[in-house]
């Protein structure tokens, strides 16, 4: 794999799929039942966009796990391409994320609310890329939700997943008090906003976890949305809810908190649209 354009990599291969029956989860939240079938082939081809901000000394670790997300989409047949840190800037992001099926995000997260008032769309609930390029892991620019939304146009039906980020999944920073419910929920309504809006169908934020099961669940499976996130090995349920969005109004969203005040997983959007429906998108 020839490694390209300062950072971009694009490589396709193509394999048959194997069948893959997902048994269903009993969730209290599931929206629908689970489509039976094989995967189609439809997956073959999809585009996959994988980015890694500049995390400082994280920014290593996250490469590693984006490059094996890079790895098993690409086994099922994605044409995948990856801009990492400190090549990561905005122009190269919104040129490559275009008509993505797939777009995934490593980094920093500047949410909202937090401590770093006031609120605004410029710099909160997007994306924290290389303010320059070529200047290492640590000079941050933050792209925020008006960005997402008015410049990027991902495909039909897209997935969005945030891993590793701060306030996605309604977390708080390392180091800071947890979160109430009223503002995890405010957290997760806000930075999903500039996702739907660019025409994602479903956004997953993993503060923690590998996000290895969501394209297992998206390329091998004809389960929904919501059945997917529940198929996280590290599903807690215990103390799981779910809300309606304000933001983007009237979407069903999923919180599973590992314990009270902590907020790690979380999906909004379409939770019965089917990973067949994403794959024909």
């Amino acid at each position: 794999m020839a490694l390209t354009n300062h950072g971009v990599r694009s490589t396709r291969t193509r394999r048959t799929l194997n069948v893959a029956i997902a048994a269903v989860l009993g969730a209290a939240f599931a929206f629908s039942g689970l489509a039976t079938g094989p995967a189609s082939v439809a997956a073959a081809g999809k585009k996959v966009v994988i980015v890694v901000g500049p995390s400082g000394s994280s920014t290593s670790n996250y490469i590693y796990n984006a490059k094996k997300y890079a790895a098993q989409a690409r086994s099922y047949g994605a044409t995948v391409y990856e801009v990492y840190s400190p090549y990561a800037t905005w122009a190269k992001v919104k040129s490559v994320a275009q008509a993505a099926n797939l777009f995934i995000y490593l980094g920093h997260g500047n949410g909202w609310p937090s401590p770093y008032a006031p609120f605004q769309v410029y710099t909160k609930d997007g994306l924290g890329l290389n303010a320059t390029s070529g200047n290492g892991n640590y000079n941050v620019k933050y792209w925020g939700e008006y960005y997402v939304d008015h410049y990027i146009k991902l495909a039909p039906y897209a997935v969005v997943i945030l891993n590793r980020l701060c306030y996605a999944s309604g977390n708080s920073e390392w180091g800071a008090a947890n979160p109430t419910k009223s503002t995890a929920i405010q957290r997760v309504d806000n930075y999903s906003n500039g996702f739907l809006r660019s025409s994602a169908k479903a956004v997953f934020a993993e503060g923690i976890s590998s996000v290895g099961y969501i394209l297992s669940g998206l390329f091998t499976t004809n389960r929904t949305m919501s059945q997917i996130f529940w198929s996280d090995p590290t599903a807690t349920k215990t103390y799981a809810f779910t809300f309606t969005t304000t933001r983007y109004p009237g979407r069903p969203a999923i919180m599973d908190p590992s314990s009270p005040g902590r907020y790690y997983r979380s999906l909004v959007g379409w939770p019965g649209m089917t990973a067949a429906t994403w794959r024909a998108g």
